[in-house]
């Protein structure tokens, strides 16, 4: 089947040749077709250029794209979309002046999730979780990496993991699954961190293999949490299964984590609200790619990653939601774009950038998504008809997207 979209206003984020990420200067750079047409065949992008060179397709299905925007599906690298029930009262403690670190010492946080979820079972897991990637899917979404970390129990963390892996089976956007069994220390294993430790290591680790259930590692490495040192640990035993880490990191202190994580060959390090001059020394020449997730900043009022230090420094940036039911509940992509353009001052063509290509280098599926490139997925976002493609962050309470395609197909957006 061929689908051909032609009289585009903006075709965005054409690259003729495919590359792996644009850092520093590069990231103001989106090339762009102006006038443009776009050919699809099965789910496969097959050419593009200007409309006086728009090809004949004999019996192709034609989409009239006039006064409107075209650019690659968001690439969300960073969420924990598999979760039950919710954190409402929590919101309503920050708002009355309790912080995160107050919140989780009272039982709340991870803790709250964990025995919510090992309380719910996983066909009802599935149903509350599939609404979601519904939703994000509907909203632009065509690459989501989901984590585990609701369990902290062998059972609880494989339900997650098996969760994750349905909604793989039975949907048709890109999924990859990280193993975060090191999202917080349980209640029981509060004074005993090497025994949790070896729970993760020893039991969890084998299991999650011997079912191919996840495709990464990740740990909380921040204070109160997982030191280096136990972070370093779990990046090891997951390389020995071949899950390569990515890592939470920097949220709330800076005391040396960014290095240990690129050291250990790590393909992103997520949050970076809190930056130090030695985190950009260690992962300037890395091949780590630093994630910011705005969404979670304006959730719970911290610092927002420092996005112009990082990029001046000649550094790539990647954008993701965090969707999560305590720290950012939504996973609208359209928003953390808007948001990186109006609280961390990063342009337009920086933040589309980060959300596309880069989000797909950070999840690991930069040669089948991020960009318009011959053989790449089909999988694009058509705006409504807006001035130009400014007017995706500028808007940023409006839903400008009119269809979106998923491998090939179009999927019915919800207004």
């Amino acid at each position: 089947m061929q689908t051909l979209i032609i009289n585009i206003k903006e075709l965005l984020q054409v690259r003729e040749q495919p590359i792996e990420m644009v850092s520093g200067d590069a990231m103001k750079q989106l090339p762009k077709i102006d006038d443009a047409y776009l050919l699809i065949e099965n789910n496969i992008i097959s050419d593009f250029g200007h409309m006086k060179n728009c090809p004949a397709v004999p019996d192709a299905q034609i989409v009239d794209a006039i006064d409107r925007v075209i650019l690659p599906t968001w690439v969300d690298s960073h969420t924990h979309i598999v979760y039950a029930g919710n954190r409402i009262q929590e919101f309503v403690d920050r708002i009355n002046g309790l912080s995160y670190e107050e919140i989780a010492s009272r039982g709340g946080g991870i803790i709250n999730s964990a025995n919510l979820l090992n309380q719910t079972s996983e066909d009802e897991l599935y149903e509350q979780s599939r609404i979601r990637l519904e939703e994000i899917m509907h909203q632009g979404t065509g690459a989501v990496e989901i984590k585990s970390g609701y369990g902290l129990t062998v059972e609880g963390e494989l339900k997650m993991l098996r969760v994750i892996q349905r909604l793989k089976a039975n949907y048709p956007i890109e999924i990859k699954a990280t193993f975060l069994g090191a999202h917080a220390f349980p209640l029981e294993y509060k004074t005993n961190h090497s025994g949790y430790l070896k729970l993760l290591i020893n039991e969890m680790l084998p299991k999650i293999a011997a079912e191919n259930l996840a495709d990464y590692i990740d740990a909380f490495l921040e204070t109160g949490y997982f030191s280096i040192e136990e972070t370093q640990l779990i990046m090891e035993a997951g390389k020995q299964f071949g899950l390569l880490p990515k890592i939470h990191v920097n949220q709330f202190t800076a005391f040396g984590g960014i290095k240990a994580c690129v050291e250990k060959g790590a393909l992103s390090v997520d949050h970076l609200e809190i930056i130090s001059d030695d985190d950009i020394l260690a992962l300037q020449n890395s091949q780590t790619m630093p994630v910011a997730l705005p969404g979670c900043s304006f959730f719970i009022s911290i610092p927002y990653t420092p996005a112009r230090k990082l990029i001046e420094a000649g550094l790539p940036l990647a954008l993701a939601s965090d969707y999560n039911p305590g720290t950012n509940p939504t996973g609208n992509m359209n928003f953390v774009v808007a948001t990186a353009c109006i609280k961390m001052k990063m342009t337009p063509e920086e933040a589309i950038n980060a959300a596309t290509l880069n989000g797909a280098y950070a999840m690991g599926v930069s040669a089948t998504h991020g960009s318009i490139t011959k053989g790449k997925k089909a999988n694009i976002i058509i705006t409504k008809p807006i001035s130009s493609y400014y007017q995706l962050p500028y808007s940023f309470g409006t839903n400008l997207i009119e269809k979106i395609m998923i491998e090939g197909q179009f999927i019915k957006v919800k207004q």
